[in-house]
């Protein structure tokens, strides 16, 4: 059997959006870059049917991928914008009054505050552009260890085959193998609920509206717009519900949601062909997104609640930093010289720090059932909806700006 030794200046391990787009970013700074994944890329796939999974992203992700030439590669007439969100403390069956909270671009003095794209577009964009990009070697192989020498991270394969490179970045997900190879430890915490996504016609314009009700024993209901007529619907329903709702007719589940959604959108229908997909929701804090010679970039550096629909974001804002500490390092310092890491960890500490507090603490907040809770969250959405320049920041912030 013939192996193969791969040498780059940046080995990006996993395959998803995240890791393509450094990938992307590395070769445009005129780095050679390789790209490991276990399965062979699957061939680019054909929009004609609306993706469940979605995405809301923000402004640097949107500045990231613009500046890598992919947004404009976007089937734009699939990308959806958001103009307001809307949030509600709501439990419909109680009779109980609520506390609520709108965001809009109008009062931020900005022309969307998001937009939602589906994973099929956003990884049909970056494909394309990558079968165009320099000095990138894609290798398919199981890793099987992971070595560190004073220039070098060295991967060899269940094959035989070795990677080297100045910079492991691992992009491999929440159960990260590069992560697990570097001893870094991890806090970690199941939000015992599953993330259930679909999607649906409705019978009224959404204009541009994404809303979401936090329901007590029901978790968090989000109907984020897609373009025409259609919602994207991302529950995060305890693991009993959630296993109610996979198994359920699409429209037994139109109709959970009528009570909610009926009054400002009117009948909600499947669209065709159908489906439904849950994921576990979780929280995974590392306890280094670096190590010698690595760099660890969007879920396999952080998991958080998707209730603010920043995972994403997250990855996108790693990619945008470690790209600018590598480009910017000094002449007489490699790609994965410590100083440059170091800056890197420093750089993504408190965004990611925040988040990960923010996105839970609101998860266990909205998750009470005790009536003094519900009393003092519902007091805190009604006065942060009647304060428009601390909207406005709160705007910034989940803008990343």
């Amino acid at each position: 059997m013939t192996t193969h030794t791969y040498h780059s200046d940046v080995c990006i391990v996993g395959s998803g959006a995240v890791g393509k787009a450094a990938a992307l970013g590395f070769s445009q700074a005129g780095l050679r870059v390789s790209i490991l994944s276990a399965a062979a890329p699957s061939p680019s796939p054909v929009l004609d049917q609306w993706d469940v999974r979605v995405f809301a992203l923000n402004h640097v992700a949107h500045d990231l991928l613009a500046s890598l030439k992919v947004w404009d590669a976007l089937d734009l007439e699939r990308v959806a914008e958001v103009s307001a969100m809307q949030v509600v403390d709501s439990n419909v069956h109680s009779g109980k009054s609520g506390g609520s909270v709108a965001f809009d671009a109008y009062g931020a003095h900005i022309e969307e505050l998001a937009w939602i794209v589906e994973d099929r577009n956003l990884n049909h964009a970056l494909d394309t552009a990558l079968k165009f990009a320099r000095n990138v070697t894609h290798v398919v192989g199981q890793a099987k260890s992971f070595s560190v020498t004073d220039h070098h991270g060295v991967i060899t394969l269940e094959n035989g085959g070795t990677l080297s490179a100045s910079l492991v970045v691992g992009a491999d997900g929440a159960q990260s193998w590069v992560r697990g190879q570097c001893d870094i430890g991890i806090d970690y915490r199941s939000y015992g609920q599953r993330g259930v996504v679909t999607n649906f016609s409705c019978e009224k314009p959404h204009r541009g509206v994404a809303r979401q009700w936090f329901v007590e024993e029901l978790g968090i209901i989000a109907l984020l717009p897609l373009p025409g007529q259609r919602v994207s619907l991302v529950w995060s329903a305890p693991d009993t519900l959630a296993t109610e709702l996979v198994r359920e007719s699409l429209n037994a589940l139109a109709e959970r949601l009528a009570p909610y959604c009926a009054d400002a959108l009117g009948v909600l229908t499947p669209l065709r062909p159908e489906e439904i997909k849950a994921f576990p929701l979780q929280l995974i804090r590392p306890h280094s997104n670096i190590a010698q010679r690595v760099a660890l970039i969007g879920d396999a550096a952080h998991v958080v609640h998707p209730l603010a629909g920043h995972g994403m974001n997250l990855g996108f804002a790693d990619v945008t930093v470690l790209l600018a500490e590598v480009n910017g390092r000094e002449a007489h310092r490699d790609c994965g010289d410590q100083r440059v890491l170091n800056r890197y960890r420093r750089a993504r500490r408190e965004e990611v720090a925040m988040m990960q507090m923010t996105t839970d603490g609101l998860a266990r907040l909205f998750g009470s059932d005790l009536e003094p809770v519900r009393f003092v969250r519902n007091v805190g959405l009604n006065l942060l909806n009647r304060l428009p320049v601390l909207k406005r920041k709160l705007i910034a912030h989940a803008m990343g700006k």
